[in-house]
């Protein structure tokens, strides 16, 4: 018998711990457990951020890490928005012509392809608009010679397929062929469906499952096209339609459906045959992948029809990799003994601080609770009631800035905490409430929001006014990051008077203010913690004057905004603190109508991590 010696050309080494950094394939004997271990190779799916609108039937193209998910259908509507995945989250792009779901699509992320659809806008309507897109626009091409439509399509955008389909006079088995500038008829396939899976290129294509003409008809058969023809492939296991597929035509993945009823499960195709791996965490139907042409061991599953006949806005990754993949993530942490909002607060994850807050009676509060990583206790009240304020520093040298003692009486009053009491600062400029702030206690900064204008720093000993162009007349609690007051970015906010809710964005370096791009969506009352170059803005209302709090998490990168995780509770107007690395938020105002409590919910933000996939090898 052979030794491993003689098969590998080395001997198992043996260690007392795990080695660092080991390797696909290595193994090793570890000497405390006694085991024999290595490192392998798995396929999972794991959860990412969600696209900023909930759709099914979008139309995907790119790669794992920049991917288009144009247009789509909620209810009765179609979307013209284009969302963009840089591999963590979703920023807007740009959107199309003609707002459609369930179309052909093909090529990447700046050289994207949408062809056919149909559109649930009454009148209800099959289309054959196909645009193009590069990364910034879509333009109006020449449209396919059939109209129809389904998830069908696969290629580049010089180089496209569209096979089958369905339209008003029933399933279409024409195949038609893009070659940059217009269509031609291809030869056809040999099953007539509709809502297939798809990937490959033109000269190696591949299609798998879908719809007959009446419902519940669906297929499992797979077809071939080499750029001529149409070979019969093998089937899948489970038949099913309005299925996510992406990869090669020998490397293919197939992922959710109907398959009476919606279905989880994911198939990979090898060239050879088709085998189950691990499912979706969310089956739904109607989802979409990125058709992604670099093989079947990443791809992405996105939008969809859950098993509640919801619209969801789910993303999740299929990795094959020797990693284990931890999705970034809000995990609950310690509540709050009261159920306040309009609290403010800053510091760690392991070391915050919150203050004030007014109850849903509105009454005011002075209480002061610190945070340890774990649970809240009392701290050194407030000298008097106060919500709504804009807070700065860490948890022994922060600070309290104006707010509101009452309905409309503001304060100007700015005081300091050392980790016990508070004592009084010099006052405010100008008495506010609702503002942002951030900074530390010798450097900070405030917007004095509440329809008020103004923007007001310290310095350690007084406070000045400085430039306040971008944020006249805005609301913006909890809504800005920075070190200092020369180093700060606010984003969102309110105009309570119009009333409208912001997605502006804007920092300031001391000198002037520079408008960058705008939050994915529009909100106010977010919980932003994080730096100017690395921030998270969370929860926050969407519509002015409502308690209609949101779980949505936006990310900046100090360049755009993208989604992140979500919350676990809808909620605005609270305690925050942190980094995206370790982020804290608590308390708030929570969605109206929900359950008792909510308002005392503590949040931990932790971001993606991957670890080397080491397992024990035995003998089975």
């Amino acid at each position: 018998m052979s030794t491993f010696k003689e098969i590998q050309g080395r001997n198992i080494r043996s260690y007392t711990t795990n080695p660092d950094n080991p390797l696909e394939g290595q193994m090793w004997y570890n000497q405390t457990q006694l085991k024999l271990k290595g490192v392998v190779a798995s396929g999972a799916w794991s959860s990412s951020s969600p696209m900023a609108i909930a759709a099914y039937h979008v139309g995907g193209g790119g790669t794992p890490t920049a991917m288009f998910a144009a247009g789509g259908s909620f209810g009765s509507s179609d979307k013209t928005q284009t969302e963009e995945y840089n591999g963590t989250g979703w920023e807007a792009g740009g959107s199309i012509g003609t707002g459609r779901g369930e179309m052909g699509s093909a090529g990447t992320l700046t050289a994207g392809l949408i062809y056919g659809g149909y559109r649930v806008t009454p009148p209800a309507s099959t289309k054959n608009e196909t645009e193009e897109y590069n990364g910034t626009s879509w333009s109006e091409q020449n449209n396919l010679n059939t109209t129809r439509y389904s998830q069908g399509g696969f290629g580049t955008q010089t180089a496209a397929v569209y096979g089958s389909g369905f339209n008003p006079s029933g399933l279409v088995t024409d195949t038609e062929e893009y070659n940059g500038t217009s269509w031609s008829e291809g030869n056809n396939p040999a099953q007539a469906r509709y809502d297939v899976g798809t990937g490959g290129t033109l000269t190696a294509g591949i299609i798998f499952g879908g719809g007959g003409a009446t419902a519940p008809v669906v297929y499992a058969n797979t077809e071939l096209y080499d750029g001529t023809n149409w070979t019969a492939g093998p089937a899948m296991n489970t038949a099913r339609q309005a299925l996510g597929g992406s990869g090669t035509q020998t490397a293919a993945i197939g992922f959710g459906g109907r398959s009476t009823p919606t279905v989880a499960i994911a198939e990979q195709f090898d060239g050879t045959s088709w085998t189950e791996v691990g499912d979706l965490a969310t089956a739904r139907k109607s989802v979409n992948g990125n058709r992604s042409n670099t093989g079947n061991s990443a791809a992405i599953a996105v939008g969809g029809i859950n098993t509640s006949s919801a619209t969801v806005s789910l993303t999740e990754e299929w990795n094959f990799t020797a990693n284990t993949i931890t999705a970034g993530a809000f995990s609950s942490g310690g509540n709050s003994s009261d159920n306040y909002y309009g609290r403010n607060g800053y510091g760690t994850q392991t070391a915050g601080l919150q203050f004030g807050g007014t109850t849903g009676g509105g009454t005011t509060y002075n209480k002061t609770e610190e945070y340890n990583g774990t649970s809240w206790t009392g701290g050194g009240n407030l000298p008097g009631p106060r919500s709504a304020t804009a807070a700065a520093g860490t948890q022994t040298a922060g600070m309290s800035n104006g707010g509101f003692v009452s309905p409309g009486n503001y304060t100007n009053s700015s005081l300091e905490y050392d980790g016990s009491s508070w004592t009084s600062l010099p006052n405010l400029a100008a008495p506010f409430s609702s503002g942002a702030g951030n900074g530390v206690l010798t450097s900070a900064i405030i917007t004095n929001g509440d329809d008020r204008d103004g923007v007001q720093k310290y310095n350690g000993s007084s406070w000045s006014t400085a430039p306040n162009t971008p944020f006249s007349k805005t609301s913006l609690t909890g809504s800005g990051v920075g070190a200092t007051s020369d180093d700060f970015l606010v984003a969102g906010g309110s105009l309570p008077a119009t009333p409208a809710i912001l997605a502006t964005s804007h920092t300031y370096d001391g000198t002037n203010w520079t408008a960058t791009p705008n939050l994915v969506l529009a909100r106010e009352g977010q919980y932003q913690f994080g730096t100017t170059s690395s921030a998270i803005g969370a929860g926050g209302n969407k519509t002015a004057g409502t308690g209609d709090a949101q779980t949505d998490s936006q990310f900046w990168n100090g360049t755009t905004w993208a989604t992140s995780p979500s919350l676990a509770t809808a909620r605005s107007n609270g305690a925050r603190g942190g980094t995206t690395s370790a982020g804290l938020v608590c308390g708030g105002y929570p969605h109206d109508p929900s359950p008792p409590g909510q308002g005392i919910a503590t949040e931990e933000f932790t971001p993606e991590t991957t670890a080397v996939n080491i397992v024990d090898i035995t003998t089975s």
